[in-house]
């Protein structure tokens, strides 16, 4: 369970962060006196709020708000029927931590902008998604006591998953459903919770309206870039020797970040969280943190997550890791997850092993990509194929059995620590006979090299082959194979 909320820091004028150095957590009180009143707004109102604050979402596709909230009316008005607004706020990769300061510090902001979704939509019913990781639902049980909301509100709690906070899972949960995405694509503007038109949005999104309601679109423009106005929050984590939730303005240099963050000397940084993008140390040294600064120098801005990788780990075992993390998230449901995404975490493992050349990686990542029901697939094939490139170096010294010399120490903030023992294979040639056993019984590891002995990595074994391994050594007839502790 993720019980301790990172520390908030800001780089310029705080908005969704204000108040919090004062109090803390805002209650009502401070809420408002921190923020001011806020008024309800008529659908034609809303939407052209939304439009000049040119307010995309914040949980990672970047899909234009206003777009969602006008679908939304017109699907009410054709089908004659109520609406219902979604705060997804499960917020379930990892590494992420966003949303979570906002409902333990700011849940106000969220049901504000919630408050008035619903009410230009005449909606029924307000649902808010929270993971059962158990943060941010006490904050949020007593913001939603102390207030009046405009429609009923309630809290659905839904298992701490990556695929958890996909839209379509978080529908489906709602809906007494499996937490996972529906396997074919629906649009719940047309029919979501309950079979009704659904306006669904991240927690974030809903908060930047919340502030813009009240600053205007022309002053909420005052921060930001001319095509991305405002502000936004990121998680940084990784290698920072202050990991944070940091609010910027967008087109704030990356360099500043970090610097605040007191990150080291990096091999890489991902940007946008595990469906994100890894750039290069040169190129962070000239991005610009937003939408369009950061695609420039072939980051993606994502779900808002920063994680630099330092130098004293091994960069391309630690996306191993993360790669056979998103194949384990999968919802099992269509091939290109079920099959596809053990078949690009084997892929990765053996590159980095120095089993099998980065074009099998390549080739793994094409059978999902574009194929999946919902993202996933696609995500996890752009996390791997961006690692293989900017680690090219690396994967170069892995593709001799050596690999980098360095071990794999878990930055990446998944669940769970590393692998606490880590094992490797080696070989008493003095008793080595070449009968070839090894090979036949874990051959994704071990080969047979031109005279017909055992060759194999160096790299301790990944741990979905330390079954095999274990069992490549009790059939060794000379007892010249032994599974030891890497050091």
């Amino acid at each position: 369970m993720r019980t301790i909320v990172p520390p908030v820091a800001c780089v310029g004028e705080p908005r969704l962060t204000a108040g919090f150095a004062e109090f803390g957590r805002l209650d009502l009180a401070a809420h408002e006196e921190v923020h001011g009143p806020i008024g309800p707004m008529e659908p034609a109102q809303l939407l052209r709020l939304a439009e000049g604050m040119q307010l995309k979402g914040k949980g990672g596709a970047g899909f234009p708000f206003a777009r969602k909230l006008r679908a939304v009316l017109e699907s009410c008005e054709r089908q004659d029927l109520a609406a219902v607004v979604v705060v997804n706020a499960t917020e379930g990769e990892p590494a992420s931590w966003k949303d979570k300061v906002l409902l333990t510090r700011a849940p106000h902001l969220i049901l504000d902008g919630a408050a008035l979704a619903a009410y230009a939509l005449d909606a029924e019913e307000i649902v808010i998604g929270v993971a059962d990781d158990g943060v941010g639902r006490e904050s949020l049980m007593d913001a939603l006591a102390e207030r009046r909301m405009p429609v009923p509100a309630t809290i659905v709690t839904v298992p701490h998953r990556f695929i958890s906070g996909e839209g379509g899972a978080l529908v489906n949960g709602i809906n007494g459903l499996p937490h996972i995405p529906p396997g074919t694509k629906k649009r719940s503007s047309d029919s979501g919770v309950g079979g009704l038109p659904t306006l669904l949005s991240n927690a974030e999104t809903y908060a930047q309206l919340a502030v813009a309601a009240r600053l205007g679109p022309y002053e909420y423009a005052a921060l930001g870039t001319d095509d991305e106005p405002g502000t936004l929050l990121l998680t940084v984590t990784g290698a920072a020797a202050r990991p944070a939730v940091v609010e910027i303005a967008a087109g704030t240099p990356l360099r500043e970040i970090l610097d605040l963050c007191e990150v080291p000397d990096v091999q890489g940084i991902l940007m946008g969280g595990y469906h994100g993008k890894w750039i290069t140390p040169e190129a962070a040294e000239k991005a610009e943190v937003s939408r369009k600064g950061l695609a420039a120098v072939g980051g993606t801005l994502g779900a808002g997550i920063i994680v630099p990788v330092g130098v004293d780990t091994c960069p391309l075992g630690e996306a191993a890791q993360v790669v056979r993390y998103l194949a384990g998230e999968s919802a099992g449901q269509c091939g290109p997850c079920k099959m596809g995404l053990p078949d690009l975490a084997r892929a990765v493992d053996l590159a980095v092993a120095g089993s099998q050349p980065a074009d099998v990686v390549r080739a793994a990542a094409g059978e999902v990509k574009g194929r999946g029901a919902c993202s996933h697939p696609d995500g996890t094939a752009r996390f791997a194929l961006s690692a293989i490139e900017v680690f090219a170096d690396d994967l170069r010294m892995h593709s001799t059995g050596d690999g980098c010399g360095r071990r794999v120490k878990g930055v990446m903030g998944l669940p769970g620590a590393p692998d606490a023992n880590p094992q490797k294979l080696t070989l008493d040639w003095s008793r080595c006979d070449g009968h070839g056993l090894c090979a036949h019984v874990v051959p994704d590891f071990i080969r047979l090299d031109g005279n017909g002995y055992p060759a194999f990595p160096a790299t301790p074994v990944p741990t979905w082959l330390r079954e095999g391994a274990l069992k490549a050594v009790k059939v060794c007839p000379e007892l010249a194979l032994r599974l030891a502790k890497a050091e």
